[in-house]
């Protein structure tokens, strides 16, 4: 219905990739209400995304890691059954691929749908953004010594006024 999603950096999300399901949303909205299942839940599989490149899958799954949930519970806990002390997942590592948005603040199913894949697109454009590079330490300037230090006289000559007269 939407098709594919383009993202920044020329990342693709195919259709496919896209798992909508629908339920009742909470809230007035009269008879209606309880008929139309105009809440929208999108998940999206971060695994068949077609990258631009395999850094940004990797920054992807870094920034969204807690949003992230398993793709299938009963899968995941097969793994975690079958894995031995010495396959554990290491802390901070991504364990699930799929990111899951609901939308419902509207009484419409499909302003719903446009409203969870806006936000799942500001999601994945947002966590594929570069990261701001480090700030290079500096030193305050003379001038804006000499400033600091002309505004603590003035502070203290201030203070020095409001105090009673010596006796």
């Amino acid at each position: 219905m939407f098709g594919p999603v383009v993202l920044r950096g020329g990342s693709v999300v195919p259709e496919d990739a896209l798992t909508w399901r629908f339920s009742r949303s909470s809230g007035p909205g009269g008879q209606s209400v309880n008929t139309a299942d105009s809440r929208v839940e999108l998940s999206v599989d971060l695994a068949a995304i077609t990258w631009a490149t395999p850094s940004d899958r990797d920054r992807v799954l870094a920034r969204l890691g807690p949003r992230l949930a398993l793709a299938d519970r009963r899968d995941a806990t097969a793994r975690r059954d079958e894995a031995d002390d010495t396959d554990q997942v290491e802390a901070g590592e991504a364990v699930g691929t799929v990111l899951v948005v609901a939308a419902s603040e509207f009484r419409s199913q499909l302003r719903n749908r446009e409203a969870a894949l806006a936000r799942v697109t500001g999601l994945l454009d947002d966590a594929l953004r570069q990261p701001p590079p480090p700030r290079r330490a500096t030193r305050p300037s003379r001038a804006s010594r000499a400033r600091r230090v002309q505004a603590e006289s003035r502070r203290r000559s201030v203070k020095e006024l409001r105090r009673p007269p010596q006796a």
